[in-house]
């Protein structure tokens, strides 16, 4: 349970990062980088190399919200050992304005990066952007990976500041992937997302 806290208490800023990016991408502000990463371009096969709903103000708003919320809570850890004491980016380096910016800006990135070979691959199969419309044991896979991509950026940072066995990586992630379930489906029920999964 101990690992379990750790893990959300490590994680958190890039969590409400996420969450918030959501709103971001929603509002009428900054709307000139609203263009897709891929700049509309196709890959050989003829198909999309990312799609329209990689673009790059959700990149940047990962980079800039993982900073904000990682300034926020270096700030909250400061004042509270015990928050202090479990977050793995904090085991051996010390809070400090320039150290959690470097690792929210980092957080933001993976986040945003990890996301781009999967949305790759969902062009390739013809997935629509936004959407799971495919059926059997191939959705099921894409509900668990469009959750669990970007974990796996976000945990090979905290594995940066903080080295973890092999299969604590995994647990992560999984764990991360079912958080961001949770949080997708939240989300959809206050209108944030279009789709549940």
């Amino acid at each position: 349970m101990e690992k379990l806290a750790e893990m959300y208490i490590t994680l958190l800023p890039i969590i409400l990062a996420g969450v918030m990016n959501m709103v971001w991408c929603k509002i009428k502000v900054c709307d000139f980088l609203k263009k897709p990463i891929d700049f509309g371009k196709n890959f050989p096969d003829g198909k999309r190399i990312f799609g329209d709903n990689k673009t790059f103000k959700g990149f940047v708003g990962m980079i800039f919200l993982g900073i904000i919320f990682s300034l926020l809570w270096g700030f909250i850890s400061e004042n509270n050992t015990f928050i202090y004491e479990h977050n793995y980016f904090y085991r051996n380096y010390e809070s400090s304005p320039v150290y959690n910016i470097l690792t929210g800006a980092l957080s933001g990135f993976a986040y945003a990066l990890f996301e781009l070979p999967n949305s790759f691959m969902k062009r390739r199969l013809d997935i629509t952007p936004g959407k799971n419309d495919v059926k059997g044991l191939k959705k099921i896979f894409f509900i668990f990976f469009d959750q669990a991509d970007s974990v796996f950026g976000c945990v090979l940072v905290v594995c940066v500041f903080c080295p973890l066995p092999i299969w604590y990586y995994f647990v992560y992630v999984i764990v991360g992937a079912l958080t961001h379930i949770v949080f997708n489906m939240l989300l959809y029920f206050c209108h944030l997302r279009k789709n549940m999964f």
